[in-house]
């Protein structure tokens, strides 16, 4: 397509925007994440000679002139960027970002822009649901074992801390994102040991302030009584099979017993946001929460319908519009912005709206980041990112985020985007 545009001469300025579709049946809000990633990638986008040979020696490039390649080894995003900001709950239909630039370079930048925001939005939202049915008990994220290769789970894992975890499993991520690291140790440790208490003396030698003691290799409570009988002090012992509520309980009173009232309770396996909340309910006193397949591949709603579609055309300072009138794929024309309203100090309500719309007393959502192809400010530090996310999903309704029979938010239109709409629609419908 940038080869078509190049040798066609079209080279207009385009808008495009990313938005989903639909928000997967048992969702109803997204949390957004990745744009950081999203933005590294556009400030850096180059074309290496190597990478330009490459392209030079693939068969639909035969008829392709040589201006082109030489375009490419200066190539370089120029664009501007509107967007959320990370931790900004969102919708669906709503723009969570909006790319304007020469038409090559902002259709090169589509796959990456897409997958960096909607992957990460995916786990942050699922991050959010988990935290939420932990009711205040600390989530650490475990998943990277089972994420779809090893890149996914560093970003997995950073998305996980945006949508509320305490930390993570993945040190990569701790080094990368500075998301607090956390362990713990495996069934292979204790396992490698003639005797499983052996095991445990060595753990709380080497780590006599953050051992976590794997209890459930053999018999649970049989190693709890070891632990107890060796007058062992773990900082917490991970629960990862069985009746894990009543498990707890009954390691919880004996740890009790034995003075051992500051040991906390980790409980893992396959847990998600149902389970987590079932455990709960059960009154299992259990202080965190170790997530790991569940989270790190949002299992129960594994992607999103990301679209990232042209809107407008600028040529000559004229602006003209595009709409897509596909079934069940149809567009808005024309680049927007979003509003929210507030009552109370909670969400009421959103409108989708045109760029240049007002609306006092609505808070716009899309924020210029980059202008030029650089960014306009440094990200904030993921702590903060976190911190916002928390405080927006405060101001999120309960009735909008329940995991179960959440009403769905109220997304409105403007009329001015409808007009425009129409108008469009009827000028690609007429006879």
């Amino acid at each position: 397509m940038a080869a078509a545009y190049f040798e066609s001469g079209r080279r207009p300025l385009a808008t495009f925007e990313l938005y989903v579709r639909r928000l997967p049946e048992n969702r109803s809000f997204l949390l957004t994440a990745g744009l950081e990633q999203a933005l590294q990638y556009l400030e850096n986008l180059r074309f290496n000679s190597d990478e330009i040979d490459f392209l030079r020696r693939q068969p639909v490039f035969a008829h392709v002139s040589a201006p082109f390649f030489e375009y490419l080894e200066q190539f370089r995003f120029t664009g501007e960027v509107w967007a959320m900001a990370e931790g900004t709950p969102a919708f669906a239909q709503e723009p969570l970002l909006r790319v304007t630039a020469p038409i090559i370079e902002a259709q090169l930048v589509e796959t990456f822009v897409l997958t960096a925001l909607t992957f990460q939005t995916m786990i942050a939202t699922k991050a959010a649901r988990v935290v939420e049915a932990a009711q205040g008990r600390a989530v650490v994220e475990f998943g990277t074992r089972r994420a779809h290769g090893p890149e996914a789970g560093v970003l997995a894992a950073r998305a996980a801390y945006v949508g509320g975890c305490v930390g993570t499993s993945n040190v990569e991520a701790g080094f990368r994102f500075g998301v607090p690291a956390f362990g713990t140790l495996a069934h292979s440790f204790v396992m490698s040991f003639h005797d499983e208490l052996e095991s445990f003396r060595e753990m709380e030698r080497i780590f006599p302030d953050h051992s976590v003691l794997l209890v459930d290799t053999y018999d649970t409570m049989a190693a709890i009584e070891k632990i107890v009988s060796a007058g062992l002090r773990p900082r917490g012992v991970r629960l990862d099979s069985g009746n894990l509520a009543e498990l707890a309980k009954q390691a919880r009173q004996r740890l009790d017993q034995a003075g051992l009232k500051d040991t906390k309770i980790f409980a893992s396996g396959d847990l998600n946001e149902y389970l987590i909340a079932e455990l709960i309910a059960q009154g299992g006193p259990i202080d965190m929460f170790g997530v790991g397949t569940e989270l790190a591949t949002s299992k129960d709603a594994p992607s999103l319908s990301g679209v990232y579609k042209l809107v407008e055309i600028i040529e000559g300072g004229e602006h003209s519009y595009r709409v897509k009138l596909s079934h069940d794929k149809a567009t808005y024309p024309g680049a927007k912005q979003l509003f929210r309203f507030f009552r109370d100090g909670q969400f009421e309500r959103d409108v989708i709206a045109r760029q240049g719309e007002r609306y006092a007393g609505a808070e716009p959502l899309l924020e210029c980041v980059m202008r030029n192809g650089r960014r306009l400010a440094k990200s904030p530090p993921i702590h903060d990112v976190q911190q916002r996310a928390r405080q927006q999903l405060g101001r999120l309704p309960e009735r909008f985020r329940r995991l179960r029979d959440a009403e769905p938010y109220p997304v409105e239109v403007s009329e001015e985007l409808r007009d425009l709409e129409a108008a469009e629609r009827g000028r690609h419908t007429q006879v």
